[in-house]
């Protein structure tokens, strides 16, 4: 067991107890080094200190006498930074671990959690074999058992309720490769409700920013963000949540004496190196946005020609920009208009600049709407498409960049091609499965192109009555894969949503909070799934490089890969042989790099087609040759030559074309065969607008005089289809084998085969022969006409602490989206008719700490990670903690605005959290509502450490566009326990 930190205020004291003696004058830094004896170069005398924390460091024991050491590469399996681990083998006993000294990402660095990955694999804390839950008892049972029992049970539920009441959760820690089976399996299964943890943390970046210029990702990278000249922050902490990534701020900052501003509610450990630290009232990111944008438009600090050449619709956001003046700005955001300007000027004109965010922006019921913004800002003041500016966006877990690219997704196929007729045939092509047996698979082609239900609105598609949720019954079961179950706001409902449930399977090397969380007596199995570093795969780190991680010891115990578990539920269900027809299996294990060929063979719309597994792997042989900051290795390398490390998608044309790989998107400075591109025109060439007088007038959606360097189409222009080649003229640069290919699909209609659906890649190939991107050359919107509101409108949280604002700023109407209706406005308008904000007077945000990744169940159950946070706790101002009596450390009650709810944590006293704010950290659970829930865990796989879930609290609140919740502003209420 591990031994209880003493409070804050002893830990705090223990140096001064050490040195306690010393005159009342105290120690100056003379006296200090003196008393120490570090004046005389020596820090030996640091071991006569009384310090717990000062252990002599030993060696570990040598391999064993004449055991076979093998060295091994595979990626941290936390966060999205994608730090290399270097892993020492012997006699497949994993013994000794390094980070990687030639990544160009991490260069020798961990975090802690990094630094503790070993423990994952070790780690006794582990599922160890097939579970069940009988009577309330955790019986053991054999993998047949388990997937035989599993299999008939939904195959019992698919004849009565239909495959739509079974909803296949999947995993931001997935491998691309198991994600994109995940995805597939579902499509198999007939059913689009397939979701992970994006849908929680990113699903409105996807949106908003694929919505304004063409693909929803990350535009830069880490490592770029070295050449920036303005760092904002807005809505992320990666001090904390992406440890590793801060070499990158801090040297970028340090070096070119960048600004570095953080635009937060709390002071986190990212603003303690702030240039200009912004504390800002949550749930006010577009306000603050217009409020710079009223500045920088009323100065003419705006790029004009980069707006007149590449955006579409500024003027329309100059309008709402008006209603933004600085007492407006002020009144709803709390910021003096000297401080919106300084930042607003400074991020216009000390270029180039980046706008940096995680989930402080995502996680609202605005989600979409606030990404929106911040692509506009970047927009007006021609931050997008250079090195050291753009929208860097910081992932959460390992892959959840590649499990959303993948399309674990409920609104799209794998790699963005959504989910009408067209890209149903796309992937049935690809699978070479027979889109007609497809399509029976599903209750309908209506249902089969209609976009499934969001994972945070899982348990009221359990729950609500049969006639509000769209589709044939309600949700009957949950496949649930590596997707922690505290995860999801509104967690009373969702603990009797998991009680309405006939079927609950987690697969996952933990129990997780699924397991525990209401009152199930049976029909729950737990499916023992190694870790990542157990099997191999890729993984897409935030930047969009890929990396191949090889399997560094066999699964322990009697777990098994993901990729083994799916295709046995496969084999059971009936449908394995097409499932896996193009992909070797091997005693039941489907190969990964088939996998990953198969995504290459279907991958052209994202760019997923040039990263071959054999040019991955050669990228992870050469980590040392590629540059730090362009991350590009010199064009005279063996293997990996003028490539960027990890091939970042897209990645066009067949591996054998050998494109680099794109570092920067949007890139017109550089040749598509380089690295370069445009902003997609995926929105049309032209668009017709009505005017106030009724009178109709054409807009054009392509760019104007803006190209990539080495185009032969010095224009914007739409995107290719074979039809557009033929227009060219530069059809004739296809080969035999390519048209045959382009022919066989478009069949009498092969004019219209695009470059995305073309299985040879010569559309690809001959447009960027020319030196054109094959998705065209449009302008980004501004004004995003199909989106609820084209340009962001600043609207209320749910929950707001501003009643008296609600009038002029109430969120939007009810409406039926994603098969379920979205009530928001109703609960908005009791919120406000009932007084909630003055009985729940404060506002609860939530974050990240170092030492715990997600839903924490793993890290918990890490005892090097465990022992650095050993109780859940919320942060309150002094301010409030005084008027409620109060102390530092003391327990206390936290009381929601919903559901009744509440929690028993730790009180941290501090003013972090500025006057009515309180911020709890995300990775807890195993406490419910004051109850400690260990007993109901599998013995010995409860996590070592339990707390409550800042989730308990959370409210009701959904973006309109994605589903997202909004866990970032409500409101909650005090008191000492």
């Amino acid at each position: 067991m591990l031994i209880k930190r003493t409070e804050r205020q002893a830990r705090r004291g223990s140096l001064a107890v050490a040195l306690q003696g010393q005159s009342d004058g105290g120690l100056d830094r003379r006296k200090f080094l003196r008393k120490s004896g570090l004046v005389a170069g020596s820090l030996a005398t640091l071991g006569a200190l009384p310090l717990a924390s000062v252990r002599k460091a030993e060696a570990g024991p040598p391999p064993p006498a004449g055991a076979q050491v093998t060295i091994r590469k595979n990626i941290c399996t936390h966060c999205s930074v994608g730090c290399t681990v270097i892993a020492e083998v012997a006699n497949g006993v994993w013994i000794g671990q390094e980070p990687g000294w030639d990544s160009p990402i991490n260069r020798g660095s961990h975090c802690a959690k990094g630094a503790a990955v070993r423990e994952l694999v070790h780690g006794d804390r582990r599922l160890r074999y097939p579970m069940k839950l009988v009577n309330g008892q955790w019986t053991k049972l054999s993998w047949e058992q388990a997937i035989d029992e599993i299999g008939d049970k939904l195959m019992a539920i698919r004849e009565k309720s239909g495959p739509e009441s079974v909803y296949w959760l999947g995993s931001a820690k997935f491998s691309n490769e198991g994600a994109y089976l995940n995805r597939k399996l579902a499509a198999y299964w007939g059913t689009n409700n397939s979701d992970h943890q994006a849908r929680i943390c990113h699903s409105t970046t996807v949106a908003g920013v694929a919505n304004t210029w063409g693909y929803g990702a990350m535009t830069n990278s880490y490592n770029d963000i070295r050449n920036a000249k303005t760092l904002l922050f807005m809505g992320g902490n990666p001090a904390e949540a992406h440890p590793v990534s801060l070499q990158h701020l801090l040297e970028g900052k340090e070096l070119n004496r960048a600004n570095f501003i953080v635009v937060d509610p709390r002071l986190t450990r990212t603003a303690a190196h702030a240039t200009d630290y912004v504390r800002v009232r949550p749930g006010t990111h577009i306000p603050t946005i217009y409020g710079m944008l009223w500045h920088i438009f009323r100065n003419g600090w705006e790029d004009k020609e980069f707006i007149k050449q590449r955006v579409y619709g500024m003027d329309d956001v100059r309008k709402e920009v008006e209603k933004w003046p600085p007492d407006e700005v002020e009144r709803v955001t709390g910021l003096p208009e000297a401080q919106v300007k300084r930042i607003a000027e400074t991020f216009a004109k000390q270029k180039p600049a980046t706008l940096i965010w995680a989930m402080g922006q995502t996680q609202f019921s605005t989600g979409t709407a606030n990404v929106r913004a911040s692509c506009i800002l970047l927009l007006a003041t021609g931050n997008v498409g250079t090195f050291g500016s753009g929208a860097n966006i910081f992932r959460g877990h390992c892959n959840v960049q590649g499990a959303t690219d993948l399309g674990l997704d409920i609104v799209t196929l794998p790699l963005y091609y959504g989910l009408a007729e067209g890209a149903w045939k796309h992937w049935c092509r690809v699978w070479e499965t027979d889109y007609d047996w497809m399509l029976s698979r599903f209750d309908s082609k209506q249902i089969m192109e209609t976009a499934g239900i969001p994972s945070t609105r899982w348990f009221d598609a359990a729950m609500l009555p049969k006639d509000q949720v769209r589709q044939k019954d309600n949700l009957k079961a949950m496949m649930v894969f590596g997707h922690g179950g505290n995860t999801i706001t509104r967690m009373p409902e969702a603990a009797k949503g998991i009680e309405a449930l006939e079927l609950l399977v987690v697969a996952d090397p933990h129990p997780t909070t699924w397991a525990v969380l209401g009152e199930r007596k049976d029909n729950t199995y737990l499916l023992p799934i190694c870790t990542q570093f157990e099997c191999d795969g890729s993984r897409t780190a935030s930047n969009r490089s890929l990396q191949w991680g090889e399997q560094i010891v066999k699964p322990i115990f009697e777990s098994k890969n993901d990729y083994e578990a799916m295709y046995l539920l496969a084999k059971k269900l009936g449908f394995a042989d097409r499932m896996f027809k193009n992909i070797k299996v091997v005693n039941n294990q489907p190969d990964a790099e088939d996998i990953l060929r198969e995504i290459n063979r279907g991958g052209w719309s994202t760019g997923y087609c040039g990263q071959s597994p054999e040019r991955l792997k050669a990228h992870m042989r050469n980590q040392a040759k590629f540059d730090l900051v362009t991350l590009r290795a010199p064009k005279d390398t063996p293997e990996v030559g003028g490539d960027y490390y990890g091939l970042p998608w897209p990645c066009w044309g067949t591996p054998e074309l050998r494109h680099p790989g794109t570092h920067t998107l949007y890139n017109t400075n550089l040749h598509v065969m380089d690295g370069g591109g445009t902003f997609r025109a995926r929105f049309g060439v032209e668009r017709e607008v009505t005017l106030p007088d009724g009178r109709k007038e054409t807009h054009n959606l392509l760019a104007e005089g803006s190209y990539s360097i080495g185009s032969e189409i010095k224009d914007g222009y739409p995107e290719f289809t074979y039809g557009v080649l033929k227009k060219l003229g530069w059809d004739k640069d296809l080969t035999e084998a390519e048209r045959t290919v382009i022919e066989r699909i478009g069949g009498n209609a092969a004019d219209g085969v695009s470059w995305a659906v073309d299985l040879s890649g010569g559309i690809q190939r001959v447009a960027m022969a020319h030196g054109c991107i094959h998705y065209g050359n449009g302008k980004a919107r501004a004004n995003a006409w199909n989106l609820p509101d084209p340009v962001p409108v600043h609207r209320e949280p749910i929950y707001t602490p501003r009643p008296e604002l609600v009038a002029k700023y109430p969120t939007l109407p009810n409406a039926v989206q994603f098969r379920m209706p979205n009530i928001g406005f109703d609960v908005q308008k009791a919120a406000v008719e009932k007084k909630i904000a003055s009985q729940f007077p404060l506002i609860l945000t939530s974050g990240r700490l170092v030492e715990y990744e997600g839903g924490g169940e793993e890290t918990r159950s890490n005892k090097w990670l465990a022992e650095l946070q050993q109780d859940a706790f919320i942060e309150i101002n002094p301010s409030d903690a005084a008027e409620r009596g109060i102390k530092d450390g003391a327990w206390v009650w936290v009381f929601g605005a919903e559901n009744q709810s509440k929690a028993k944590v730790k009180a941290l006293v501090t003013e972090r959290v500025g006057k009515g704010v309180t911020w709890m950290p995300f990775h807890f659970a195993g406490w419910f509502q004051g109850v400690d829930q260990r007993s109901k865990y599998p013995k010995g796989a409860d996590p070592i450490v339990l707390g409550e879930s800042v989730n308990t609290h959370t409210t009701y609140g959904y973006d309109p566009v994605t589903g997202m919740q909004e866990p970032k502003a409500t409101l909650c209420q005090i008191t000492a326990a």
